[in-house]
């Protein structure tokens, strides 16, 4: 039976949506078509993307040179397993290499972000019993309200409990630690104090369980679906030094980061710290494909070499992994990357995007914090006067007013109870100044259509 103006009941139930109850029978959104930073949907409505899809459609929609080069490679050579992996692979790694912070120079190709964490947990492991092989390096320290997949291992790390409890027992070994939230936590200290108590945190963490027991520390630059929480300046220096200290890998989880969306290559650029291992996804083909990578530097790839009686090898194959045709859209995708010039452009319009949200702050008394880098950005919503969260059905109605303006942003959430009240903004990275004053007016209207 098809509803008036709607989907029919099959076809409510035939695609299994992600966070949807269907039982209430709601009628999603349907896109029909992109172009640049504009969707459409199915009843001709024009949508300005504020979140990139999920974080992702960086080049924008519609890019032909993309278009192209998957055509192109799926005529010449559709399939070959890494195993065998075609030469376009080989490019593609070669690619990446050329734009990764120097020393990462070896790369794993895959499908997903949580494929990319999943893999360099992996190879933290091992590394950790090849490199200590008289200890037990297994241990992973993460944060909370960190989000790293939805793969096992991957949400073991992950700090949100909404998207694990009821998942749980997870893999174990995973440590958590408090965010860099400087909003809510670490009340009446200086940046700098700040980064010293979570360094400190992190290095009790590490005495209390035992270096012996831990491999590796994971954490995105910046938290993106968390709440877009930019740490201070110190604490990434501060974290690397203590991984240094202890002989901990440092994992940047850069599948929200990478690419261009903090101004920088990538994020951990963004406060002058290399990773020993780096997870990508996302705008690494804009969304135009499934594709990520996870890469490392040399003294984790050395610690794999050996005979082949000692089996360090890593033993890890994915049947679509390095896809002929998704490495043919990465590189014409970095290539569009430095035609466009989009890290500059996003350094350029992040500036505008972030004093235009500062200044909806001095309007709208439920803005509370205003944080971000480039083009991702959060706006932390809460009760008038106070710093106590906005309800979650709030910052969702303040969502749903852009929407109805023409305008996608995202909250944070399914990830901690009561502080699900952080609106996302991440537009493409082709994004104009005219859309820019265009997202900032109609986020404007949607904060004050919203009653508190």
């Amino acid at each position: 039976m098809r509803r008036q103006g709607g989907l029919s009941d099959l076809a409510l139930d035939t695609l299994w949506r992600p966070f949807t109850q269907h039982a209430l029978r709601q009628q999603p959104m349907v896109i029909t078509e992109g172009k640049g930073c504009l969707l459409y949907d199915s009843e001709g409505k024009e949508y300005l993307d504020g979140m990139s899809g999920l974080w992702c459609v960086a080049v924008g929609y519609g890019q032909e040179k993309l278009v192209e080069a998957a055509a192109n490679q799926m005529r010449k050579l559709a399939y070959s397993p890494l195993t065998r992996p075609s030469h376009v692979a080989i490019e593609c790694a070669e690619a990446l290499v050329s734009v990764l912070p120097n020393g990462l120079r070896h790369v794993h190709l895959l499908n997903s972000g949580s494929e990319a964490v999943e893999t360099a947990i992996k190879l933290a492991r091992q590394y950790g019993r090849q490199a200590y092989p008289k200890q037990n390096r297994y241990k992973i320290i993460a944060r909370y309200r960190g989000y790293h997949g939805w793969t096992m291992g991957a949400l073991g790390a992950t700090g949100q409990t909404a998207r694990k409890a009821i998942y749980e027992p997870l893999v174990a070994g995973f440590l958590h630690v408090r965010p860099p939230d400087t909003f809510r936590l670490f009340a009446g200290l200086s940046p700098q104090e700040a980064a010293r108590q979570m360094a400190q945190e992190i290095e009790e963490t590490i005495e209390f369980e035992g270096p012996e027991t831990i491999a590796a520390f994971i954490g995105e630059p910046i938290i993106g679906g968390g709440g877009v929480i930019v740490p201070p300046e110190e604490y990434w220096p501060r974290v690397r030094q203590l991984c240094d200290k202890y002989g901990l890998l440092l994992i940047h989880d850069e599948v929200i980061t990478g690419f261009g969306r903090t101004g920088k290559w990538f994020g951990g650029e963004t406060f002058g710290v290399v990773p020993d291992i780096m997870t990508m996804a996302k705008a690494i083909v804009s969304g135009y494909v499934p594709m990520a990578a996870t890469a490392t530097n040399d003294k984790v790839f050395e610690s794999f070499l050996g005979d082949v009686s000692e089996n360090r090898h890593f033993q890890q194959i994915s049947t679509f992994a390095g896809h002929p045709v998704a490495c043919a859209v990465a590189i014409a995708n970095l290539s569009l990357f430095r035609e466009l010039n989009l890290v500059e452009n996003a350094a350029r319009m992040g500036e505008r995007l972030g004093n235009g949200l500062r200044a909806l702050q001095s309007r709208h008394s439920t803005v509370g914090d205003v944080r971000g880098k480039g083009l991702l950005w959060g706006l932390e919503l809460v009760l008038p006067g106070t710093r106590d969260p906005l309800p979650t059905a709030k910052t969702k109605q303040v969502a749903a007013e852009a929407q109805q303006r023409g305008l996608l942003v995202g909250t944070n959430t399914a990830t901690v109870p009561r502080l699900e009240n952080v609106i996302t903004i991440a537009p493409p990275l082709i994004v104009s100044e005219a859309q820019i004053d265009r997202l900032v007016n109609t986020l404007d209207e949607a904060l004050g259509a919203v009653a508190v």
